[in-house]
């Protein structure tokens, strides 16, 4: 209704503007990811299926989900009439202009779902804080928040990745929840699971609500459940679902045996407990924490410096890593600790029922606790919490100074991601445009309540700005960046986690402490 209202020009513009952003990234630097999708196109498209998950002739062998693979193959045979020769499998590091420019094209194009996604999430949004300005409408700061998001936008068009039509299933099946199309939504959500498996983050939010909202069909007086709702309809329909798209998808390498191999290329727990450079998380200020006391240790002679192997001082934890003082984390621990993580949200979405919103709290808990403490988790998986968050921080004040700092630090974190001198400019031009929106709309729409953020944390924001200034001015001027070349990585990495970390529990905080009416329970 909000979108209707408002007219649908606005949107077609920021959808138009946006993707005429992404042509103008197409010459851009790009990262390793780029020859690994090109190397997967090759795969898919001269191999048998039966030989996907076993050929290595390169280091990046294909390591998604099968529906993803089959992406790949569906995009190979339009790829051949923009230069054969990126399909052969042996041409490692192959970047033809044409290449690049399919390649590119292919990320914008696949953008579409997304966009719909987006249109979709606006049409749920409520109208009670109607503006007669456009420019303060929620669905309007809504739509901006997500299509022209900082990080989106340098990880899959710049770094270069798909993440935008993955983004968008997971909006779309969002939208369909909220619609109270369980069913689609259902169907979306186990489709993009074998797109892309670090979905499995959200699953639980995902499973808890479904079996709530759509398995027990009703709720007593006080908001508790009523057993006798119970529908086992309802539940063999989502079993279906479930079952049917599982089997679609896996039921090929099932029949051929290799089921074992494509879960061991999915899971490869041997590449250690960070990514290549520490995601700014609990483990980041653990692996700080570890660093700190090796190297008090060694001025106080109680560690032997020839025992500690180099990796542990300079590195970036790329492989299997042993700490030098603080216990060694195995994948088990940090199952452990990410399953204790979500617990309390699972706890709240069944026991506080709060609708759409509270299965967005519970998303976005669960993706924020994966963040923080799952093994090797990729700096890039913090979009996976931003963006649903982006649908909140248009609901509440409270929520959008939780998505200020989350968005700013996590945003910020993404830098190093873009190490070349001509992105430089880019990326800190477009990371201001979208902070500076993103403070101004949401201080406009809540302007009539309290400050979004207190003055500690607006001064750990600011922080941010002579971080910066060192790590890419400062520190490259020293002898240090010789020595100590993983400085830069180690200080945005450590200083981001402190950010975060504060948004995940100021949002434990407040869903746990909410108090719900009990009208809204039994709604």
């Amino acid at each position: 209704r909000a979108m209707a209202a408002g007219g649908r020009g606005w949107f077609r513009a920021l959808a138009l503007g946006v993707s005429f952003l992404k042509c103008l990234l197409i010459p851009a630097y790009y990262s390793t990811d780029f020859e690994v999708h090109r190397n997967w196109l090759a795969i898919t498209h001269n191999l048998p299926l039966s030989q996907w998950y076993y050929e290595a002739t390169s280091e990046w062998t294909l390591d998604y989900p099968p529906f993803f693979a089959w992406f790949e193959y569906a995009l190979s045979h339009v790829a051949k009439y923009f230069d054969p020769q990126m399909l052969v499998i042996e041409n490692l590091n192959y970047t033809s202009r044409a290449t690049v420019f399919f390649q590119r094209l292919s990320v914008i194009s696949t953008d579409i779902l997304f966009i719909y996604a987006v249109h979709e999430c606006c049409r749920c949004v409520n109208g009670k804080r109607a503006a007669k300005d456009i420019l303060e409408k929620p669905t309007f700061i809504l739509a901006v928040l997500l299509l022209w998001n900082f990080g989106l936008l340098i990880v899959d068009h710049i770094h270069f990745q798909y993440n935008g039509f993955l983004f968008g299933l997971m909006l779309l099946s969002v939208a369909r929840l909220c619609q109270k199309r369980y069913l689609e939504g259902a169907l979306l959500f186990a489709v993009l699971l074998h797109f892309k498996h670090i979905y499995l983050y959200v699953a639980p939010a995902y499973g808890i609500y479904l079996l709530r909202s759509y398995c027990f069909t009703a709720n007593n007086a006080d908001g508790s459940l009523k057993w006798r709702s119970f529908s086992l309809l309802h539940v063999t329909l989502l079993g279906l679902i479930v079952c049917l798209v599982s089997a679609l998808s896996l039921g090929p390498f099932l029949v051929l045996g290799q089921l074992p191999q494509v879960i061991s290329r999915l899971f490869p727990f041997k590449r250690g407990l960070c990514h290549a450079y520490w995601a700014p998380n609990f483990w980041a200020l653990y692996n700080a924490m570890d660093k700190a006391l090796t190297i008090l240790g060694l001025k106080c002679n109680f560690l032997d410096h020839t025992k500690i192997p180099k990796a542990s001082m300079t590195g970036g934890l790329v492989q299997e890593f042993q700490h030098t003082v603080l216990p060694s984390v195995t994948p088990l621990t940090t199952l452990t600790c990410t399953f204790i993580a979500i617990l309390p949200s699972v706890f709240c979405l069944w026991f506080k029922p709060q609708g759409p919103r509270g299965f967005l709290q519970c998303l976005v808990l669960c993706a924020l606790s994966s963040f923080m403490f799952g093994w090797h988790v990729h700096e890039k998986a913090i979009l996976l919490a931003i963006l649903p968050l982006s649908l909140l921080s248009i609901q509440r004040a409270k929520d959008a100074g939780i998505y200020l700092i989350l968005t700013t630090t996590g945003h910020f974190s993404l830098f190093p991601l873009l190490f070349t001198p001509p992105e430089l400019p880019i990326k800190i031009l477009l990371m201001l445009l979208f902070t500076v929106y993103s403070f101004s709309s949401l201080k406009s729409l809540f302007r009539r309540e309290k400050p979004l953020l207190n003055w500690l944390e607006t001064i750990y924001l600011i922080q941010l700005v002579p971080l910066e200034i060192f790590c890419e001015i400062i520190f490259p001027l020293t002898p240090w960046k010789w020595h100590f070349p993983f400085v830069p990585l180690l200080l945005t990495s450590v200083y981001c986690a402190l950010g975060i970390t504060y948004a995940w529990l100021k949002l434990y905080v407040s869903v746990l402490t909410e108090r719900i009416p009990v009208r809204q329970k039994a709604e």
